[in-house]
């Protein structure tokens, strides 16, 4: 069902007053922008650092040993997230006075060691091929879970600094210090924060630490802005909400990004993604640029996508690049014949219609590192939570599965719930409110969907499992023009933000399909102006007259630009009438 989303005409009249342009100002208003001020971009604006409970600690102790000489090793998750908090830690220790061969990186392969600081992990970086044993070990986007890991790598002789995002168990390990905005008695206001934000964050307490002890040194002048293009890139990918902190943050990688100042990665990767850097919104890095990088992640090995964010070298950066695409396209067809299984094997579960709440599937020769991306598909599907699981590779007798959310059901939670009604059922599970992963075995996976049904049944409110398309109205057809375009183009949308939606009602004058798979539509207003729109993935005639919700975009040919409705959902007015 097509809505439209409430405005506060309060706020609606301040930005106005403040002189922000009426359809800007509505779009702004609809998602709690109530004050011009929270639309500067400037950087003086983000959350204080000293805020962030073991911030001072961590930053003192890297300080001490860069200048000891000690070996730090980063290790990462082996996502998005994960690579960018990486190469923003190299980048920035290297900058902020480390050696090159003082810090490297280890990425666990999520196929043999699991996620987090594990043991395994540990005994990996205790005979580093280049470091040897490190002295330091900084978990980036993981480790607030990794108590075993811990405890193993200090029993190994090595002192371990935890940077993550992700919610706490009831108690922390035993790290040397802990930097999470998300764990007791933090007062930090950005809960919402990366993996890579919180490292950028570190980094900005530790070049204030080195300020302290030598206000003159090359430390204390090092420029941390020019690392924002790749927290812009994990903050985007990662799905983490896009508050007032995040979007600053955002913003600023982005205008580095336009400026021609991204690392020779970035502009690698959104070059071989056909992508103008100087237009770069965030769903282009959200959807051409993170895909990229996770796909390394996914089939094989991060790593390969770190270094292609820490190389300097132009041509090492397209080389890596264009291997990165090979994998994406490999990970398309793998996803494509995995989503097919999943959207057939939706018909045995004749329950979703007559009030099932969750769904979990399951099939052999699933790709592990693909899953997330499965459950998200069906999510989208049946609006409803979804988990999908594949066999372990490192033990055949356990699933892994990754699960996504929607609004109203905090998945995390309801996984928590799980675990205190079956202790042992879940091996080990993590994450946030829209997204989680799990392990348990396999012979209890039918108990693990009956337990996840009670708990999704008890935590949701009924009202959260109607698929509802909110949208931000109509437009009048003297407003949609490329000046609209280039004021959304420049604001950053994502997860908690949504990127512009409009809806009206229209008669479709002619329709036709293009290049086999996507429908070419010329739409009539009520008012009789008429506009070009393309519905991409669509074969199916429209109805007409109908409903349609839509986006805008810069149609650009022969040198003339022209905007174009991107069709989202379509709803027969007839439908419609009829329903209500």
């Amino acid at each position: 069902m097509i809505t439209v989303r409430e405005v506060s005409q309060a706020a609606l009249e301040r930005l106005l007053s403040a002189g922000v342009p009426a359809v800007m100002a509505r779009l702004l208003a609809a998602r709690g922008i109530d004050d011009a001020a929270a639309l500067s971009r400037d950087l003086a604006r983000l959350a204080p650092p000293d805020t962030m409970k073991g911030l001072d600690t961590a930053a003192r102790l890297l300080a001490d040993a860069i200048a000891r000489s000690e070996r730090i090793c980063i290790v990462a998750d082996y996502d998005c997230d994960g690579a960018t908090a990486c190469a923003v830690a190299i980048r920035g220790l290297r900058a902020l006075g480390a050696a090159p061969g003082q810090v490297d990186f280890l990425v666990p392969n999520r196929f043999e060691h699991g996620y987090g600081l594990t043991e395994p992990v540990v005994a990996l970086a205790a005979r580093h091929p280049r470091l040897g044993r490190p002295d330091w070990l900084v978990t980036v986007d993981s480790g607030i879970a990794s108590h075993d890991g811990v405890a193993a790598a200090r029993a190994a002789g090595m002192r371990v600094i935890v940077t993550d995002h992700h919610l706490p168990a009831a108690t922390l390990p035993q790290a040397d210090a802990i930097v999470d905005p998300n764990q007791p008695g933090c007062a930090f206001p950005s809960k919402h924060l990366a993996g890579v934000g919180v490292m950028f964050y570190l980094l900005l307490a530790l070049r204030a630490e080195l300020r302290r002890r030598d206000p003159a040194g090359a430390a204390a002048r090092a420029p941390l802005q020019r690392l924002l293009d790749l927290v812009a890139l994990g903050t985007v990918a990662d799905l983490v909400r896009l508050d007032g902190n995040n979007r600053l943050l955002v913003a600023a990688g982005l205008q580095r990004i336009r400026a021609g100042a991204a690392c020779a990665g970035v502009r690698a990767l959104l070059r071989i993604a056909g992508r103008d850097s100087r237009r770069v919104g965030s769903a282009d890095l959200g959807f051409a640029v993170g895909p990229r990088i996770n796909a390394a992640g996914r089939l094989a090995d991060i790593s390969l996508g770190i270094e292609c964010l820490v190389t300097d070298d132009e041509g090492r950066a397209a080389e890596l690049a264009a291997a990165l695409d090979a994998m994406n396209r490999e990970r398309r067809g793998i996803e494509s014949a995995m989503r097919d299984e999943a959207i057939a094997a939706l018909d045995a579960l004749p329950e979703l219609g007559a009030g099932r709440k969750s769904v979990v599937l399951h099939r052999e020769g699933w790709h592990e590192g693909v899953i997330g991306l499965v459950a998200s598909r069906v999510k989208e599907r049946v609006h409803r939570p979804t988990f999908a699981l594949a066999a372990s590779s490192a033990d055949p007798a356990t699933l892994r599965g990754s699960g996504r959310s929607i609004a109203g059901v905090h998945l995390r939670d309801v996984l928590d719930l799980v675990d205190k009604r079956a202790p042992g059922l879940l091996l080990r599970f993590g994450g946030h409110a829209m997204a989680a992963g799990l392990t348990l075995r396999a012979d209890r996976l039918d108990e693990f969907a009956s337990l996840l049904e009670q708990a999704v049944d008890e935590f949701a409110d009924p009202a959260c499992f109607a698929a509802a398309l909110a949208t931000d109205g109509p437009l009048a057809p003297d407003e949609i023009d490329l000046p609209l375009v280039d004021a959304i183009e420049a604001e950053v949308w994502g997860q908690g933000f949504a990127p512009p939606l409009f809806c009206d009602q229209f008669v479709v004058a002619r329709q036709s399909i293009v290049a086999g798979r996507h429908l070419k539509v010329e739409l009539r207003a009520t008012a009789g102006a008429r506009f070009d729109a393309i519905a991409f993935g669509r074969i199916e005639p429209l109805p007409s007259p109908a409903r349609i919700a839509y986006r805008l975009m810069r149609d650009e040919y022969q040198g003339l630009a022209s905007v174009r409705l991107v069709i989202e959902a379509v709803e027969s007015t007839v439908a419609a009438a009829h329903r209500a």
